[in-house]
């Protein structure tokens, strides 16, 4: 009888610690969840398009990003591409702030980012130089399909150039501080 106590003060204490020790881990779990998604208003939330429509006077300013994980860079993970709603639109995300990385599992989620809209300008110069390389690739490989979509995209970049009157084409991206993943 003895022994039969003694067993069932060990269990009863033992089932104490573990659920305290997993009680812990979930508190764990969820603190670190909600260090992630702290401070984003998901009701400011713009899809990709939307950001992207008046991106000119968004650089450099904090937004609040939604769409869905189309890519993330699997060596890294320090990268992740993010489609619109109309899925033609992506804008690519730098992970900073709170984001650690871009796990593989996020492929096809959507999210809510919040962060900060940057702006790499290309200049006609480089274009140019791109153009040239390109030309030279498709030259030397007998599977000129990839430089001819390649060179449209170039040639798309100086039609934009010239019907917006600028020197040089725009590509955006966002260092992201901070995701929620929206279910």
């Amino acid at each position: 009888m003895r022994k039969l106590y003694f067993f069932v003060v060990c269990l009863t204490v033992g089932m104490a610690f573990t659920s305290c020790g997993n009680s812990k881990k979930q508190s764990e779990e969820s603190s670190t969840t909600e260090q992630v998604a702290q401070g984003i208003d998901v009701s400011k939330a713009l899809y990709v398009e939307e950001i992207l429509q008046n991106a000119e006077k968004e650089v450099g300013k904090e937004i609040t990003l939604k769409g869905f994980v189309t890519h993330t860079c699997k060596h890294s993970g320090r990268r992740c591409f993010v489609m619109g709603n109309d899925q033609k639109t992506s804008i690519r995300v730098e992970a900073r702030g709170n984001i650690g990385g871009f796990n593989r599992e996020l492929i096809g989620s959507e999210l809510v980012i919040k962060g900060v809209l940057k702006e790499n300008k290309l200049t006609k110069e480089y274009i140019d130089q791109a153009e040239e390389e390109l030309k030279g690739k498709q030259r030397q490989e007998s599977d000129g399909e990839i430089c001819d979509a390649e060179l449209s995209n170039i040639n798309n970049m100086r039609k934009w150039m010239k019907e917006n009157n600028k020197d040089y084409y725009s590509v955006y991206y966002v260092e992201g501080t901070d995701y929620e993943i929206i279910e």
